[in-house]
């Protein structure tokens, strides 16, 4: 057994593309090898700017023998037939071998021996194959081959292979560049070239011309030695990960330094001047000891400066100056136009072709606001104070664009002294210039910071906090890690915001479909549910439809056109179900308790809180034993009442009208009661009186039961009322005890007609009772 290292060298790989390079090449290579029936112990990949590289080890020097077995056509096939399937195998008539299918019929087969090969061929046909089916996700050709399309295309120009199994050269050539020992060490630190022994000294040898190989090597220095230097100024590094990364990707031996800025750019919004050092330079950002942003960057070179690096640090101090005196200027400029001057531009701008400019939206997401504020749905509280149950999802802390403390404005609102109609207003006013930084300089330069920059120039304005902060923060949350928000303003708008888009293109028939969704309609969703969930907002998903429609009363006709409307927004319940399913699921509520929730007591439930309250009840009460027990008692009187045809009383008279029985209006309700089948068909009923008292002297665990149900029926329904579903739950566990005893001592289809009616009710009622909480139908198990 033996090692092979693979080295191909090229000109700088772009940092975002090089760890999933490095990924697809351990991939194909295993998979080259694995035709030829090799595989190695184990494969370490590394790359740098400059290089793709692996080793594999613990690979044989000979192939086995292998037997790779055909199929072909039948025996009685065309000649024609026949001659292409032996041409493709090499094989005469007389080597192929006949067997019989299922059906009898004789299919010819070919048995095709290879003999072992030197590991070293194998690779010579490998690696020229992996290097022209490679996967980047850009790639370029070059110098004269470039005039042809069967020229090799690489991500930039390949300059160099290393090819050594063992200690012998695996010799190939791709596109003119042939396999060879040699390879180059770090562009500055060392121009000449390096022999290459072998997989054993590779990286060691490369260490000391200047390289590090290993990408995650590289990150650890620049995270260790960039955090060092933050230290050494009094500074704590900002963590980036990212950036690590990058920085990772963009030098082969990575030297983090620190240098200063002027701190009156410090005037400018934090969240820019991070942007700027990140975005634009590569620089880690650093704080104060207070949290605040200390005027000072971290960038990291790619040489050992003979003066530390006091030349570099000032280029790049001269470089971000310019930056930020840029932004400085965005600043300054954008403040000089009002809010509301900004947002008349927004006419300019299309949102789409069939749903107008983005000012068309404003206008939309401002009523819808109001309409929030003034129906109820969002007090001066910022939730609905009569709701009865926490909400199942929690908020989760934030990942905030910049780590500094920045104010952050009040946001809140005291419920006393503020009015509906004061709230509303400033939701309307929040909503009317959220999308205005649009337009401005700083957003143009920083897209990532819209919002973030309303906020700013609100507040610089002299604005309410309450109306600076929801322009903020009226895209939060923006993904599952992020903040959602929780004062009544931003609550307001922010949930209008998603509203409307998704109203808006459900209305012109724009669905997401499988993996496309390009107007990111899932996110939408996923965010109004968690506002409405985290806010504890009491919304029926009917309402805003409603409201859209321009159709607050459910009673009044609909004109045609809003007829065909509806029956396209109608689909959006479903579509927000359906989320706060999949949103539920990765909360580990199982899909069955959703399902149980969003349909009980035959209907949809179109409050989001209380389908996620009640399957959040629902799962902790089924995975107790009581839960457990009474779901297989609702299960065997289920099954057995479906034996049965025992239907519920409500859907029984559905079918009746959907039958649509001819009524005159004359008929006596009791003409029919003297005939024999219908007097027969009344004393089956079990009663003997209105007041439901049996005929007859029921059996103990009957009547424990009948008594169990009398207790527990109003209890539940009381708790469900009071959407109190874990109060529902704890009421339908002390039916656990009386069903199991009743199907261990009362026989349910007695041989007396009455009592198997009766009994059968009882059933039923206790099917009505379980599904008066949630629809156990659906739970599986």
């Amino acid at each position: 057994m033996t090692d092979f290292l693979l080295e191909l060298r090229c000109e700088e790989i772009p940092a975002r593309m090089q760890l999933k390079a490095s990924e697809d090449l351990a991939r194909l290579f295993t998979e080259e090898l694995a035709k030829a029936g090799l595989k190695p112990d184990v494969i370490d990949s590394f790359v740098t700017p400059r290089r793709l590289a692996l080793i594999a080890r613990g690979l044989p020097l000979q192939t086995e023998p292998v037997s790779e077995e055909r199929k072909g056509p039948r025996a009685d096939a065309p000649a024609q037939a026949l001659e292409g399937f032996l041409r493709s195998t090499g094989l005469s008539r007389e080597q192929l071998v006949e067997r019989a299918d299922a059906k009898g019929n004789a299919i010819l087969f070919a048995v095709i021996e290879k003999p072992g090969r030197a590991t070293s061929d194998v690779l010579a046909e490998a690696i020229p194959a992996i290097v022209r089916a490679f996967p980047w996700p850009k790639s370029m050709r070059w110098g004269k081959a470039s005039q042809t399309t069967e020229s090799l295309r690489w991500v930039r120009p390949l300059q160099g292979i290393v090819a050594i199994l063992g200690d012998d050269l695996v010799e190939m050539e791709i596109d003119g560049v042939r396999s060879g020992f040699t390879t180059l060490g770090h562009r500055f630190h060392h121009a000449g070239e390096i022999t290459i022994g072998g997989a054993g000294d590779y990286a060691e040898k490369l260490r000391a011309c200047h390289v590090i190989v290993s990408h995650q090597e590289r990150q650890e220095i620049i995270a260790a030695k960039a955090a060092e230097a933050a230290e050494s100024q009094g500074y704590a590094l900002v963590e980036d990960k990212g950036l690590v990364a990058e920085n990772a990707g963009l030098t082969e031996w990575p030297v983090p330094l620190i240098g200063d800025f002027d701190p009156a750019f410090l005037e400018v919004p934090p969240e820019v001047i991070q942007l700027t050092l990140r975005v634009n330079q590569k620089y880690f950002v650093v704080q104060e000891a207070d949290g605040k942003l200390a005027p000072a960057f971290i960038c990291t070179a790619n040489i050992e400066a003979k003066d530390g690096g006091a030349a570099i640090v000032a280029g790049n101090r001269k470089v971000l100056a310019a930056r930020l005196s840029d932004a400085r200027f965005f600043w300054e400029q954008d403040r000089k136009t009002p809010l509301a001057e900004q947002a008349k531009k927004l006419e300019r701008i299309t949102f789409h072709e069939k749903l107008g400019t983005v000012a068309d939206k404003v206008e939309r997401v401002a009523k819808l606001a109001r309409w929030l504020v003034e129906g109820g749905i969002v007090s001066a509280v910022g939730s609905n104070p009569t709701r009865g149950a926490t909400s199942v999802i929690p908020a989760k802390a934030g990942i905030p664009l910049t780590s500094p403390a920045i104010d952050q404005g009040s946001g809140t609102l005291a419920s006393a002294g503020v009015t509906k109609e004061e709230l509303a207003d400033l939701a309307e006013q929040a909503a009317r210039l959220a999308k205005a930084d649009l337009v401005t300089e700083m957003v143009g330069e920083f897209p990532e910071l819209q919002g973030v920059m309303g906020g700013y120039y609100a507040r610089a304005e002299g604005l309410p906090d309450a109306v600076a902060d929801a322009i903020r923060d009226h895209y939060k949350p923006v993904g599952q890690g992020d903040e959602v928000p929780t004062a009544p303003v931003t609550v307001a708008v922010s949930l209008a915001d998603k509203l409307d888009t998704l109203l808006s293109f459900f209305d012109i028939k724009e669905y997401p479909t499988g993996s496309k969704d390009p107007f990111a309609l899932r996110r939408a969703a996923l965010a109004s549910i968690r506002i409405i969930l985290d806010n504890g907002l009491q919304i029926h998903t009917d309402a805003p439809i409603e409201f859209w429609l321009g159709q607050t009363d459910p009673r009044a006709i609909l004109s045609d056109r809003d007829i065909n409307r509806r029956k396209l927004l109608t689909s959006i319940p479903d579509f927000l179900l359906d989320r706060l399913s999949v949103q539920l699921r990765e909360r580990g509520i199982r899909h069955d308790f959703v399902e149980a929730s969003r349909r009980w007591d035959a209907r949809d439930d179109g409050r989001l809180d209380r389908v996620a309250n009640r399957a959040f009840a629902l799962q902790s009460f089924i995975s107790t034993e009581d839960g457990t027990n009474l779901l297989a008692g609702y299960k065997r009187a289920a099954n057995i009442l479906k034996k049965e045809n025992w239907g519920e009383p409500e859907t029984v008279m559905a079918d009746e009208a959907e039958q649509g029985i001819p009524q005159t209006g004359e008929e006596d309700p009791f003409v029919m009661v003297g005939q024999p089948d219908v007097a027969d068909a009344v004393a089956k009923l079990g009663h003997a009186d209105p007041a439901g008292a049996l005929s007859y002297t029921p059996e103990p665990a009957e009547a424990a039961l009948i008594a169990a149900l009398d207790a527990a029926q109003p209890r539940a329904a009381a708790a469900v009322a009071h959407e109190d579903f874990e109060g529902a739950m704890a009421a339908l566990a002390t039916l656990r005890a009386p069903i199991d005893a009743f199907f261990d001592a009362v026989t349910v289809n007695d041989a007396d007609p009455v009592k198997r009616h009766a009994r059968l009710d009882l059933l039923a009622r206790m099917r009505d009772a379980v599904h008066g909480v949630a629809d156990f139908s659906r739970i599986e198990g």
